[in-house]
């Protein structure tokens, strides 16, 4: 059976320029290299799921402008179903502008996350739906961000009722977490979150990644860290979104246990930051998975 995931949050347009240094204030440099991709937490992990073999369709907003486009035709390419819950948006969506240091993959982002529309209230009924119509194909694994909170909210109750683990991609406190985290049933940190401890809400596993650090993890049961591989960075990029995304297929396949899921996520993460380019790494990632 093919494993699937459901993944809700942010998709931008990421600019990414790869420079032997990162400029000083007032310097102009001239780049490598440059790509563009289709870019945020949930849509990176997205196309992690569909890199490893699995079913990925992303719950999202790109909208109609002409800079959409660059998003959705990458994520097609990478075999991303991508579910757009307000099409008809005329809006740009979120830009992110990269640079990527050549000599050890660390990067710089500039981005505006993506703003509530008028339509929301249209495209949740749209969201509703069509998670009526899931039927038998249901997902082994939720993942959402926290992007676009009243979409996140919906599909963590969804999934909820359902009975469907729910992780989330806690990069950094939000707003709706008070409202989210007693949906959730494993909360992955970065050692930059700052905010309420998620046990305080009820979940039930904590993680905590630290980059090239061990991967820290709790539950009622015990805790333990998982080490991440010795590796030669070439593009930190969305690492930590390959690691979610990872992460994510590892609890839909419904095998092994939070250890064995994270040091999966951490060979996967590693995987990505040894490939320049913001898709370079997919090829190697397919090997890591069911295919």
């Amino acid at each position: 059976m093919l494993v699937r995931v459901l993944l809700a949050g942010l998709c931008t347009v990421d600019q990414v320029q790869r420079v032997a240094e990162i400029p000083a204030p007032g310097e102009k440099v001239r780049s490598l290299s440059m790509d563009v991709a289709a870019g945020g937490p949930a849509t990176n992990a997205a196309v992690t799921v569909a890199a490893l073999g699995a079913g990925a369709t992303l719950l999202t907003v790109a909208g109609a402008h002409p800079l959409a486009a660059l998003a959705r035709a990458d994520l097609e390419a990478h075999g991303v179903d991508l579910a757009d819950l307000d099409p008809g948006r005329p809006d740009p969506p979120a830009i992110s502008a990269i640079v990527v240091r050549d000599s050890d993959g660390e990067r710089t982002v500039v981005s505006r996350n993506a703003h509530a529309s008028p339509q929301f209230v249209t495209y949740l009924r749209s969201l509703r739906a069509r998670l009526a119509q899931a039927g038998d194909e249901l997902p082994g694994c939720v993942l959402v961000d926290g992007h676009h909170p009243e979409v996140a909210l919906e599909v963590a109750r969804w999934a909820k009722e359902r009975a469907i683990p729910v992780v989330l991609d806690a990069g950094s406190w939000k707003p709706v977490f008070p409202e989210l985290l007693p949906l959730v049933d494993i909360a992955a940190c970065s050692s930059l979150y700052r905010g309420d401890d998620p046990r305080e809400y009820g979940v039930r596993v904590v993680i905590t990644t630290a980059g090239p650090d061990p991967v820290r993890w709790s539950t009622a049961d015990g805790s333990g860290a998982v080490p991440v591989p010795v590796t030669r960075a070439r593009d930190t990029l969305g690492a930590g979104d390959v690691w979610h995304g990872a992460f994510a297929y590892a609890v839909a396949r419904g095998e092994g246990d939070v250890p064995g899921w994270i040091a999966f996520a951490n060979e996967v993460a590693a995987e990505r930051v040894r490939h320049e380019g913001p898709r370079s790494w997919t090829a190697a990632v397919a090997k890591m998975g069911e295919g």
